[in-house]
């Protein structure tokens, strides 16, 4: 397909304006009912049945079959808020120099309508796969009513795409978060005499070694889970040894360890009390030999292990995170991406399927 395919330019003109309804209708995580809306009545036009579930929509290919495996194409129309250094108005779409402005153009809208776009090309083909599109809700904050809410209302999937703006290359592992809140409690004492145990001080030999701390197994994609100390919070007077240090870890893990083996570790050489806040959010990495590496090989796709925590995460498949747009772009003011992008996306998620709809 090129550019100039009458089906290719008609679902990029649908998509781009989709985009721009999307990027003026306000949808911080939580609040995406109305681009819910929106996302519906979009394919409900094109004569598209949909589901909901929440501020969750999801479609189906018309000739779904119980009997074919199924590949999941997922983007989320969640926001973050915008932040203060905006010079133009998040929730208007501009089109400049060959760009769309706008909050969420680039994370991740550009990747949810490209992901439409390539969706609605397969929908009346007779493929050997089934394709769902779903797009989800309160992917920003890993909300427990977003993708993870509606994973058993879909069949089992033989591998899920996720669009996250990453150049396109493709993204065949990425890092887990772990974030542990600790307590070290001491004895309160008067700071003039020698009284106490001072929780500072106590904390402060924890964080010592969690400065440096390296975990053994390093991971060929995503190299080395790092620990870092993020948070702390103790005393309330001058004159008083504190009895109470809290502080936070922010640890990015990769596929060489589970959450809780992560957090046995670091249970075992720290003196706090250490308490997770979740063991939901784990690494990914498509297991050797899967068919979508092969179709990344063949396409001439760059894959890489990611840092950043998408809604891969949540997805028990195997999983890939690719999309038009740069993940540089995301959650900074003047959020923008280039229409060429949302063209080179559409073009590169059909080439991708069609590649892998090909190979045995």
């Amino acid at each position: 397909m090129n550019y100039s395919d009458p089906l290719f330019q008609s679902l990029y003109e649908e998509t781009t304006a989709l985009l721009a309804s999307l990027i003026e209708t306000p949808s911080m995580s939580k609040e995406e009912e109305k681009t819910g809306d929106l996302i519906a009545a979009f394919f409900e036009k094109k004569n598209i049945k949909t589901h909901r579930k929440g501020n969750n929509i999801w479609a189906y290919n018309r000739h779904f079959d119980s009997k074919k495996p199924s590949i999941l194409l997922n983007s989320h129309h969640d926001t973050v808020k915008p932040n203060a250094g905006y010079t133009k108005n998040p929730f208007k779409a501009i089109l400049e120099d060959g760009r769309i402005y706008g909050l969420g153009s680039n994370d991740a809208g550009g990747c949810l309508v490209s992901l439409i776009g390539a969706f609605c090309y397969f929908y009346e083909k007779e493929i050997p796969y089934n394709l769902i599109l779903a797009a989800t809700a309160e992917e920003e904050i890993s909300g427990k009513n977003g993708i993870e809410s509606i994973l058993n209302e879909l069949s089992e999937l033989e591998l899920a795409i996720v669009g996250e703006p990453t150049l396109m290359q493709m993204a065949v592992a990425e890092k887990g978060l772990l974030v542990i809140d600790a307590i070290v409690k001491g004895k309160a004492g008067h700071a003039a005499r020698e009284e106490g145990e001072n929780a500072i001080y106590k904390a402060l030999d924890d964080l010592n070694k969690i400065r440096d701390y390296q975990f053994e197994k390093i991971s060929p994609y995503l190299g080395n889970t790092k620990v870092t100390a993020t948070i702390i919070q103790a005393g309330s007077q001058h004159n008083v040894i504190p009895d109470v240090c809290t502080y936070t870890l922010d640890v990015r893990v990769t596929d060489s360890y589970t959450l809780e083996e992560v957090f046995a570790e670091l249970k075992n050489i720290l003196q706090a009390e250490l308490t997770p806040r979740s063991l939901r959010l784990n690494s990914s990495k498509v297991p050797e030999g899967h068919k979508i590496l092969e179709v990344a090989k063949t396409l001439g796709l760059e894959t890489y292990g990611s840092p950043t925590l998408s809604d891969q995460a949540l997805i028990p498949y195997p999983s890939v995170k690719i999309g038009p747009g740069d993940s540089a772009r995301s959650h900074t003011a003047d959020e923008f991406i280039y229409l060429k992008e949302i063209q080179e996306g559409i073009q590169g998620y059909i080439a991708l399927l069609e590649k892998y709809f090909q190979l045995p």
